[in-house]
């Protein structure tokens, strides 16, 4: 058959740029799994289901787009006569979509409500492209790691010194030591050094890292991962990062290997990871064996890993179980938004996550398979927030790969973005639930005048005291901190730390002394919610690892009274303001000025000395002027304006550097620009300055004026009391490995008087027993006031 619609509009298969949205409504999560299918629209190949919301007429009649293919999959019955294979080696199965489902297609118009003939040569070209094209979240996790590796300098002018040939096999070993296997050459002079200990029982002594720091040759390949196809391990020492080296065969025939040859022996560094990574997981069984009880209905829908989207899904979960999450992003009164491209509106898609969440329309068991074994328990399928990753990962160098990435940052990046979001559009923002005002009170110890200022912010950054009780952590083969056992801390005990006097090393602006001040955080507002970061962070053989500490965490109420700030009293005298711009200028001694002029130093060296260290010494300055040599701005004129952390260009690479590090993004460019873009002082503040939380958007932490008019977010009414409502834990040595999980409480009907902890581990969603446990692997903390 054919409609009006079908002759009149021009159509064209997706070229490879397109996104074809087949497997997921962009505005729901119905798919192609459901019975009345998913329509994909034949002129821009949005996806809209079929179902009951209809979310493929609405596109329709916003873009005048009828014409759609509808798809709809089965899965097909598989009988299994015998229990499958045990996997003995790292392989996926090449099973395809056909060998797992029946897939039917119909070719519609919509506003015709026609049957069309998809065989015609107009619409069997389109309906074959539709179908053979890359989803879009395949095409997406494509690019992602088709962004991680990347050629560089060093390897496109490399200059390799005169051939030799390499012995491989029994007869190859290290250059330093006897090792034949995890073994890396160097592409610029033949050298064969082996590389460090890995997990897995993977030996090492780092003698090829060794020889890249000793000759300066960037270059190395490791030989037991070259495939026949080209493919290998190429690592740039100068880059610290893993590479790909495009001429690779060339490069390895210069030494006598011939790539056509080699035979892959060893797990190569992703493979490695992706073991390393897969070994973290919180048990899903109870103390004596048994499976924890999957949990299904609204508010309690599981999150499909991605690959490496656990970070994502903790925190999504923890956020979409507050009110003002829930009431701003599933509010079913209120329609979704009309826009051309459902999937690029953030808008949009926080609405389809808040639904798909919070309905209970998905959190279903899990009907994929079929087995004869009745009692075996079933999970959800999950639902797959590809749409949302992809779009707040998309332009950020981290969030649009597919490493793993730290929670935390994550929930100050989305909160930058819906801030955004909402700024723009007028509508309310959920995000103002955490924001309140911090505030910090300097005290000098000579004059004893004192200095208030406040901060607007999201979150708190609190160090977790490290008491080992037995020897020092180091790594085990499997990857894990040996048996070592830290003593357990309590939610006070932490508190009591952050807001505590400690004494910071400053020149008085008012009386001149140099005896420094005492410093100290109190909160002038709290928020509805509170999201406290724990840093259990420490450094063993200087790599910076996380470390189990358990942290006690009171069940019921915990006042925050005794943190909260009373102001400026009224026996206190406050400090002069440090000048603005265009106030005078700083006047040095001139004794003291003198003398460092006369020994050689220059005037803005002189100049700079004196104010810090309170314009009165010689000596005391001219040791800060050998201390302060190498400072990049140590020449450049004492500026007064407060802009010096702004003044310093911070180096993407080098930021990059100390998150790998384990630092957070904020934390790494403060420490960076307080030392004018030097990474080994960077790293060196960072460990002196632990409960600093670095330098936020402008969104994140805005100072805020003393006395303004603007309404403070936040209340400082009283009693200020708090529960604890959701954590987010980890499991692993580094925040940027390892698996997140979400505990939340939940309660499980309405005739539950008392909450009940609740599991979210990806798709497995289960009611939590052994909650205790999770208190040494906790990494965000939400807490509702009460």
């Amino acid at each position: 058959m054919s409609c009006q619609h079908s002759e009149a509009i021009a159509l064209r298969p997706p070229n490879p740029t397109q996104s074809v949205y087949r497997e997921d409504c962009t505005q729901c999560f119905d798919s192609i799994d459901d019975p009345d299918g998913l329509n994909v629209c034949l002129q821009c190949f949005n996806g809209g289901c079929a179902g009951p919301q209809h979310h493929d007429k609405l596109h329709s009649a916003y873009r005048n787009h009828p014409l759609v293919l509808n798809i709809r999959r089965t899965r097909k019955v598989v009988v299994r006569d015998e229990p499958p294979l045990k996997m003995s080696k790292l392989a996926i199965a090449a099973e395809t979509e056909e060998d797992k489902y029946d897939t039917a297609t119909t070719v519609r118009c919509l506003e015709c409500d026609t049957d069309l003939d998809k065989t015609s040569s107009k619409f069997a070209p389109i309906v074959d492209g539709i179908l053979t094209a890359n989803t879009f979240s395949r095409k997406e996790e494509v690019k992602a790691w088709e962004q991680e590796l990347t050629s560089c300098e060093h390897i496109l002018l490399l200059q390799q010194q005169d051939p030799k040939t390499i012995e491989s096999g029994d007869l190859g070993h290290c250059s330093k030591c006897d090792l034949k296997e995890n073994l890396w050459l160097c592409l610029e002079c033949g050298n064969l050094g082996c590389g460090r200990k890995q997990m897995g029982g993977v030996e090492g002594n780092s003698h090829g890292l060794a020889h890249a720091l000793d000759s300066s040759h960037g270059v190395a390949v490791k030989l037991g991962s070259i495939t026949p196809e080209g493919n290998a391990d190429v690592y740039c020492y100068k880059c610290d990062e893993e590479r790909i080296d495009d001429a690779l065969g060339t490069h390895l025939a210069h030494w006598g290997i011939n790539i056509a040859d080699r035979q892959k022996t060893e797990k190569s560094l992703t493979e490695m990871q992706i073991e390393h990574n897969l070994k973290w997981d919180f048990s899903m069984t109870t103390e004596d064996g048994k499976e924890l009880k999957p949990l299904f209905g609204p508010g309690l829908t599981g999150l499909k890993n991605l690959g490496n989207s656990c970070y994502l899904a903790s925190i999504v979960q923890c956020l979409f179980d507050l009110p003002a999450f829930k009431s701003r992003y599933y509010d079913v009164s209120d329609p979704l938004p009309s826009v051309s491209d459902p999937a690029a509106d953030l808008e949009t898609q926080l609405r389809k996550m808040g639904h798909g969440l919070l309905s209970g329309r998905y959190s279903k068991p899990n009907t994929d398979y079929h087995t004869t074994d009745q009692s075996e328990l079933r999970y959800q399928r999950g639902i797959a927030p590809a749409m949302l990753k992809h779009l707040v990962g998309r332009g950020h160098a981290e969030f649009s790969t597919m490493r793993q990435q730290d929670a935390f940052e994550f929930l100050q990046y989305i909160f930058t973005l819906i801030q955004r979001s909402n700024k723009a559009s007028g509508k309310s923002d959920p995000t103002n639930d955490f924001r309140f005002v911090s505030e910090h009170r300097l005290q000098c110890l000579g004059c004893k005048k004192v200095r208030y200022t406040t901060t607007e912010q999201d979150n708190i950054f609190v160090d977790i005291p490290k008491e080992k009780i037995t020897a020092e952590p180091s790594l085990t083969e499997g990857g894990e901190t040996n048996a070592d056992v830290y003593r357990a801390v309590t939610l006070e005990e932490c508190l009591d730390r952050l807001t505590a006097p400690e004494i910071v090393e400053l020149a008085c602006s008012g009386c001149g002394s140099k005896d420094g001040f005492t410093k100290q955080f109190r909160f002038r507002t709290l928020p509805a919610v509170l999201a406290v970061n724990a840093s259990k962070m420490t450094v063993v053989n200087w790599v910076p690892i996380k470390i189990d500490v358990p942290v006690i965490v009171p069940e019921g109420k915990i006042s925050f009274e005794k943190y909260m700030s009373s102001g400026l009293q009224p026996d206190e005298v406050e400090l002069p303001d440090v000048p603005e711009p265009g106030a005078a200028a700083f006047v040095p001694d001139a004794a003291a000025f003198e003398q460092l002029q006369a020994m050689g130093f220059s005037k803005n060296r002189c100049e700079r000395a004196l104010h810090a260290t309170g314009n009165s010494d010689a000596n005391a300055a001219m040791e800060w002027i050998f201390a302060h040599m190498d400072d990049p701005d140590v020449d450049a004129p004492l500026d007064l304006s407060g802009g010096k952390a702004s003044a310093v260009q911070v180096d993407p690479a080098q930021v990059e550097m100390l998150v790998a590090m384990g630092f957070r993004e904020p934390q790494a460019k403060k420490a960076l620009r307080e030392t004018g873009g030097d990474a080994e002082r960077a790293v060196e503040w960072l460990f002196s300055h632990p409960d600093d939380t670095g330098l936020e958007d402008e969104s994140d932490a805005t100072p805020v004026e003393t006395g303004a008019e603007k309404e403070l977010p936040g209340s400082s009414d009283l009693p200020a009391n708090y529960r604890l409502q959701s954590i987010v834990c980890h499991k692993g040595t580094s925040i940027h490995t390892g698996h997140y999980v979400a505990f939340i409480r939940k309660h499980l009907s309405e005739d539950q008087s008392e909450s009940s902890w609740v599991l979210f581990n990806d798709e497995k969603v289960v009611e939590a027993t052994d909650v205790d446990e999770m208190s040494k692997f906790a990494y965000v903390y939400f807490f509702k006031r009460v």
